[in-house]
């Protein structure tokens, strides 16, 4: 490695959001080194959230989603090229066209793809989709073009209630179906994602709620699926949004701490060995990351956010050309934002690491509510329901470790907010998707026996 940072090989494995946000990042930190960025999609780096959002209502082509350029990196562009392997002793990043690349640093920011249906045979139907790439969401609003009889989304999680809200803004009829007791359960908790069961009813959903679909039907196009209850539902187009898979299969001989929940690394984003040893010159950014957060017990936080994608990637990208004492901690709090069935939802904080949740202003009833979260006495996370303006104030109650229930004055009630109630989060395992916080090491009380 050049003893100047600012010099040497930088190699960036994902042309994505964060891979972008940290090539624009390296050279504002005076980076004058050769900078290459290896993406296995062909376009250059582009936005995905407006995928299952404007696209699918036919109000932006897919190929307008690109993502503008602060400043340019001045890096080499490796598109449609795929990495197959990391060889961290050789420092060399492999490519599936044979030839390799040497590094001096890399950043890892290769992200998540689309949990495929399991029947690969069920899964290659036309009709039937998942939503990630500019591809498939371009498949997809072609199909909702054609005016399909019914739109079966098999999952209640963000993604797929996202697209069921724009098939029912469309005049498209809907039936989503999820093995969990209701959509977005696996994100907000039981009380929430009650409000999210009646917000789609309302609006014309036929939601389907503790079953699985069992089997996808049709010859060569998707007509139906059966489900576990024994019914049927006859159907044109099928979105299976069960979540997503982290991008690390090409890690698994590279000795890295890289397993189904993403790529472990220090809060300053230097990726971790199998070993728990940390790495100097492999660093990680976005989606496939699980990085510690104090706030949350020092457990490793697992993301699916683009705010965190943007902020992570600075983060690396200013400690890999740092010297050690100058480097900076990646301690954002997770945010996020959805707008479904007309409700804008945002949230500040991990709402799965709670016990008790209390609704601090507005109510249920009014569908305008601000929801805190709390864990053993510690504010930890807050929803707002079209609210949005009150989650600064709860972002600062969480950054404090303020008391729960939040005191008078949190609420817009005279006396403290409500009588908490039990969060009931449930096991992700009996969800058909999956929260996009997770927090993936273990809760201070579950004790390791080592054998």
């Amino acid at each position: 490695m050049p003893d100047d940072l600012t010099d040497g090989r930088i190699v960036i494995v994902g042309a994505s959001l964060a891979g972008l946000r940290a090539a624009e990042e390296l050279r504002e930190q005076g980076f004058t080194g050769s900078l290459t960025v290896v993406g296995d999609e062909p376009h250059p780096p582009y936005d995905r959230p407006p995928l299952s959002k404007q696209v699918l209502l036919g109000v932006a082509p897919a190929d307008s989603t690109g993502l503008p350029m602060r400043r340019d990196p001045k890096a080499e562009w490796l598109l449609g090229v795929r990495a197959t392997g990391l060889d961290t002793l050789g420092r060399r990043v492999l490519l599936d066209n044979g030839e390799s690349l040497p590094y001096d640093r890399v950043l890892i920011a290769t992200g998540t793809r689309a949990r495929p249906w399991p029947n690969p045979a069920e899964a290659a139907l036309d009709g039937v989709f998942t939503v990630r790439t500019r591809e498939d969401a371009a498949g997809l609003a072609a199909a909702l073009d054609a005016g399909p009889r019914r739109v079966l989304v098999i999952g209640g999680g963000f993604t797929g209630s996202e697209i069921a809200s724009a098939c029912r803004e469309r005049g498209l009829e809907v039936t989503v179906t999820e093995r969990g007791p209701a959509p977005l359960v696996g994100a907000l908790g039981g009380t929430l994602s009650k409000l999210a069961a009646v917000m789609q009813r309302n609006n014309g959903v036929d939601l389907r709620t503790g079953v699985t679909v069992t089997r996808l039907l049709g010859d060569k196009a998707f007509t139906g699926v059966e489900l576990s209850d024994g019914s049927q539902v006859d159907a044109d187009v099928c979105v299976v949004a069960l979540g997503a898979v982290r991008n690390v299969d090409w890690l698994a001989d590279s000795g890295l701490a890289a397993g189904p929940r993403g790529l472990a690394c220090d809060a300053g984003c230097r990726a971790f060995t199998m070993y728990g040893i940390v790495t100097d010159d492999v660093f990680v950014a976005g989606d496939v990351s699980r990085f510690p957060h104090p706030l949350f017990g020092y457990q490793l936080l697992s993301l699916e956010h683009w705010g965190n994608a943007v902020i992570q990637a600075e983060v690396a990208a200013h400690n890999m050309v740092s010297p050690g004492p100058l480097r900076r901690p990646h301690l954002a709090l997770p945010t996020f934002w959805s707008t479904q069935f007309g409700l804008n939802i945002k949230s500040v904080g991990v709402p799965t690491y709670s016990d008790h949740v209390v609704i601090a202003q507005g109510s249920l009833e009014a569908r305008r509510l601000a929801m805190v979260y709390g864990y053993r006495g510690r504010v930890t996370a807050a929803v707002t329901v079209d609210m949005a303006k009150s989650l600064d104030y709860y972002q600062h109650l969480i950054e404090t470790g303020a008391p729960f229930p939040p005191p008078p004055g949190a609420a817009d009630r005279a006396i403290a907010a409500e009588i908490p109630i039990p969060s009931d989060v449930p096991d992700p395992s009996v969800l058909s998707h999956g929260p996009t916080v997770a927090l993936t090491g273990y809760l201070p009380d579950r004790r390791l026996t080592v054998v």
